[in-house]
């Protein structure tokens, strides 16, 4: 996707220099003997967002998060993360970010405050700074009348709130999310979703997201990549990505059959439905293509009987650009917003 130029500062103003971002890579590759899982992708993202990288299974997305996380290393290419070179710092790297895996990492044998205390000691923080991190945790979290209840007798939602938590004992710059809220209730993932929306805006803190499910990157997701083979198909946000598949449209009804006929004579199409008396004008179902069509039936003395907006979603951008069961200009019923 090409991108935005940037707007020239005014004559005598000082051009602000603009932020490093909070992971940048350039190239990065990696392969399992024939198997090539990244092909050269280039990232960067912008500290205090959530990035959210999608694709199916085995599209390369964990092995993305392994190689910024330090887990694992590159085939080539570079990246830096929060200001420290992935290859000739992984220490600073390890310092400065916080890892959930799609499965919460949590000691069963130890209860919820056993388990946060034990974080601390692994990031050798004094005992008196451990515990009041720990309990600050415990409430943010909501997980204070758990603290002393063993992990195996807590919930899945629970136990993904504490893995979650446990990351956090560090004060992490970056934190990567893989699958964070896989085999959660909708109850448990809107609570998961909320907790991320504070640590962005609250603390500043850069999410790195990978999801399965399309409806948590739209609902999160400043931008959103997607992945497909080792490479990026697409990059941007999810209103952006939305305008890539076709078949977006604006559905007209009328009353009369006069009024469909001068509607169809004004817009200059020919998708009409005579039984429902129905009128439909292609767009990407953007603010200025609404204008455009009540501009359009005003100019025109025409009422509408209803309006509806029909727009692709996120589920049909993957479908498409991963062509995982469609083929690109061929995606799945759009959705619909009645105005």
């Amino acid at each position: 996707m090409p991108a935005t130029p940037t707007p020239a500062p005014a004559p005598g103003a000082t051009a602000t220099p603009a932020a490093p971002p909070a992971i940048s890579a350039l190239g990065l590759r990696k392969s399992y003997g024939d198997k090539i899982v990244l092909d050269g992708i280039d990232l960067r993202i912008a500290e205090g967002s959530v990035f959210a990288l999608l694709g199916p299974n085995g599209a390369g997305k964990t092995t993305t998060v392994e190689i910024l996380s330090t887990l694992i290393r590159p085939d080539g290419g570079t990246a830096h993360v929060a200001g420290h070179d992935l290859e000739r710092d992984p220490a600073g790297v390890r310092a400065a970010i916080g890892v959930t895996g799609q499965f919460a990492a949590v000691d069963q044998l130890l209860n919820a405050e056993e388990n946060l205390l034990l974080m601390a000691d692994l990031q050798h923080l004094p005992r008196r700074e451990g515990r009041r991190r720990a309990a600050g945790l415990l409430e943010r979290f909501e997980l204070t009348a758990a603290a002393r209840k063993p992990v195996s007798t807590l919930s899945g939602g629970m136990r993904r709130k504490l893995d979650l938590a446990m990351t956090l004992v560090g004060d992490p710059r970056v934190i990567f999310l893989d699958e964070p809220t896989t085999g959660l209730d909708p109850r448990s993932r809107r609570t998961m979703w909320e907790i991320i929306r504070g640590l962005v805006t609250e603390q500043r803190v850069t999410v790195f997201l990978t999801t399965q499910y399309l409806e948590e990157a739209d609902q999160l997701a400043d931008r959103i990549a997607v992945l497909d083979r080792g490479r990026l198909v697409a990059e941007g946000t999810a209103d952006e990505l939305k305008r890539l598949v076709p078949g977006g449209h604006i559905r007209l009804r009328f009353s009369h059959p006069e009024q469909l006929d001068a509607a169809a004579h004004h817009f200059g199409v020919s998708s009409r439905d005579e039984d429902e008396l129905a009128l439909r004008v292609p767009g990407d179902g953007g603010v200025e293509t609404l204008r455009a069509v009540l501009d359009v039936l005003d100019g025109a003395g025409l009422r509408a009987e209803s309006l509806t907006v029909h727009t692709p979603d996120l589920d049909d951008v993957f479908l498409t650009l991963t062509g995982a069961g469609h083929t690109p200009g061929t995606a799945g019923t759009p959705k619909e917003t009645t105005r």
